[in-house]
């Protein structure tokens, strides 16, 4: 699953590359790959001046963008590798030539929570201690379900906890408002997109977990059922679905709708919401009957040198920063996100932002995030997804 990450400018806004103190002895330090745009500049140094209130010191804060949350895990399979060829080394200390490796030197990195299942299942990060995370029990039961895994990264109840999420969206419908203005109604839910007047007319994501998911959501079943095979009218509904789309796009999905080639597309609010803006004639549903959940999330890259007790506290001071009500409120406007801690009652955002942030305690509780599945089941989906375009 290739959740597309929205490339951000240069504004100062958000993090290009973004050092805060300078490289002193003793200074309290944190080393963050962080997901482009996912935080803003502002907060960071907020941060830093926390830290200078409690240390009486500047803290060397460094947050390094990155583009795709692809890349972000790639860094952190390249951490294992780089320490692997460390120990494979004889003879000598391989830190003296090419230097200490990024892995020992990067504190927290943001992944989504797709990935969570590979990076346990990999040892590619370590658990979060309960203990020093003091804002922890600020997170509704779902949050702390999502992160809770086993050692295959299996959700577990009983599982230690792997990730902190900072910030979350949904998969949404976005429509013209001009097209469905003359057919004298608004789209509210998935069953929508069956509906005769928009066969032709619709685009949905090339993801067989996003559209087998929605079709299954129509039919009052989840996103993560584990046997398709027990539902007897999806291949049908499929089909039908398949005769309405005009093209599977998950990345150069909004460019059509924007020149009226489509009148309706499905995707993620994270792809949608910083156009809305400069293009008011799109606005956005978010289904009734539940959606798709993403997250992102900070995870520990797995290391085996020992941080020092000021640096691994930084750390989880960071993650606590990030739960405060206020703090994680600032996080979800400025990144135009929704947020696993602050609910927001009143604003003066646009009525499209509204949809997305001022979330609906009932869909939200209809809502799932895409779990992981077994090879077979995936395979499964797969087919299934194969099968649907082949008609």
């Amino acid at each position: 699953m290739h959740r597309r990450s929205f490339l951000f400018g240069t504004s100062t806004l958000f993090i290009s590359q973004l050092l805060v103190g300078c490289n002193a002895s003793g200074q309290p330090k944190l080393t963050v790959q962080v997901l482009k745009g996912s935080i803003p500049g502002r907060i960071v140094k907020e941060f830093g001046g926390q830290l200078e209130k409690e240390f009486s010191v500047k803290a060397q804060l460094k947050f390094s963008p990155v583009s795709q949350l692809q890349q972000l895990f790639e860094k952190l399979e390249s951490y294992q590798k780089q320490k692997t060829a460390g120990k494979e080394s004889e003879g000598f200390e391989i830190s003296q030539i090419i230097g200490k490796s990024e892995a020992n030197q990067t504190d927290l990195v943001t992944l989504g929570d797709y990935w969570v299942k590979d990076a346990v299942e990999k040892k590619l990060i370590q658990p979060l201690s309960r203990e020093k995370l003091e804002q922890w029990d600020k997170l509704s039961r779902k949050w702390q379900d999502l992160v809770k895994r086993d050692a295959q990264g299996l959700q577990d109840e009983q599982g230690q906890i792997w990730a902190a999420p900072y910030r979350w969206g949904s998969t949404v419908i976005i429509y013209r408002q001009d097209k469905f203005e003359k057919l004298g109604w608004k789209p509210q839910d998935w069953s929508d997109l069956w509906k005769e007047e928009l066969k032709g007319k619709i685009s949905v994501l090339n993801q067989p977990r996003e559209v087998i998911g929605l079709t299954l959501k129509k039919l009052g079943k989840s996103y993560n059922t584990d046997n398709l095979e027990e539902i007897p009218s999806l291949e049908q509904e499929l089909q039908k679905l398949n005769q309405q789309a005009k093209f599977y796009n998950s990345r150069n999905y909004l460019e059509p709708l924007i020149l009226g080639d489509t009148w309706l597309a499905v995707g993620w609010s994270n792809d949608v919401v910083p156009i809305l803006s400069r293009y008011p004639q799109l606005n956005i549903a978010v289904p009734n009957s539940g959606t798709a959940l993403w997250a992102d999330l900070w995870v520990q890259p797995k290391v085996e040198d020992k941080k020092n007790k000021v640096e691994e506290g930084i750390s989880n001071k960071w993650i606590d920063f990030c739960w405060k009500p206020e703090i994680a409120k600032q996080i979800a406007l400025l990144t135009k996100a929704n947020s696993p801690i602050s609910e927001f009652t009143e604003s003066n955002m646009s009525e499209q932002l509204q949809k997305l942030l001022l979330t609906n305690a009932q869909v939200f509780d209809k809502s799932e995030f895409l779990l992981p599945l077994s090879k077979t089941t995936t395979e499964q989906y797969n087919s299934f997804f194969a099968k649907m375009k082949r008609r």
